[in-house]
């Protein structure tokens, strides 16, 4: 059976966690699927992750829709979330209408993603609710606003960021997301968000405390020269792979392949 927005919701109320990873291709994501993950996020981790841009910015949403599709050929239990791309959805919520009507038509996802909780990205979220559009919040750190943090770095640890950012969760649930992502928080202030929340918090860097938990895939696999302090590496296929390449090529230069 299909995983769906409600159900994450009844999986917090049962208090049974929520896998959540990033795929950016069919096979990631089929695999992903087959192996039984609840939501796979075509996360804009993609413009570092798999185009090589130095941050998430420079991500259209024409790359988006493209590798997005892809992810959806792959996908048949998962609730597949997409991320909105900087500048797609800022601009206004009739802005936001338009790119996030696109990622459903267009691929078939059944959720955007997008960042912040201010009074006017609360506003946003209601106004894409209200239309039929399920919305998965982010608040913490939020890597679409790196310049205006100085960098990748830990937020909520000072008395007045942490109120902000549980105010800013508090409006998100409110104006109707369905799941909030804590990145990057003091696992204290994470805690105290998931027990004041009715709808899942999805944690990364956020300590064990949420309803649920997300990583890069590309981070977990060990494909990554540089994983987040958060992250935890389950394989290292980045020496596999170099290992296997290596041996096709000997393979070929010595006569042994093809036999």
């Amino acid at each position: 059976m299909a995983v769906t927005t409600q159900q994450l919701i009844r999986w917090k109320q049962q208090r049974r966690p929520i896998t959540v990873l990033t795929a950016y291709e069919y096979a990631i994501a089929q695999l992903l699927d087959q192996a039984g993950v609840d939501v796979i996020l075509v996360g804009d981790s993609l413009a570092m992750v798999g185009l090589g841009y130095e941050t998430t910015l420079p991500l259209t949403l024409e790359e988006m829709l493209h590798h997005a599709k892809a992810v959806r050929r792959g996908v048949k239990r998962s609730l597949l979330v997409v991320d909105l791309p900087f500048l797609t959805y800022q601009e206004s919520p009739r802005q936001a209408i338009r790119s996030a009507g696109r990622i459903l038509k267009e691929t078939g996802a059944e959720a955007v993603k997008l960042e912040g909780g201010s009074p006017e990205m609360a506003e946003t979220v209601r106004a894409l609710v209200n239309i039929g559009i399920p919305v998965m919040g982010h608040v913490g750190l939020t890597p679409q606003s790196v310049h205006q943090f100085g960098g990748y770095r830990k937020q909520g640890k000072t008395e007045e960021s942490a109120a902000r950012i549980l105010s800013e969760a508090i409006a998100l649930q409110d104006a109707g997301a369905f799941a909030i992502v804590l990145e990057h928080i003091p696992a204290e202030l994470a805690g105290e968000i998931t027990q004041k929340l009715q709808v899942p918090t999805i944690g990364i860097g956020a300590g064990p405390g949420c309803d649920g938990q997300v990583l890069v895939t590309s981070d977990l696999l060990g494909l990554t020269g540089w994983q987040p302090p958060f992250a935890k590496v389950y394989a290292d296929l980045q020496q596999t792979i170099t290992d296997a390449v290596k041996q096709y090529c000997a393979e070929v230069q010595e006569g042994k392949f093809p036999e």
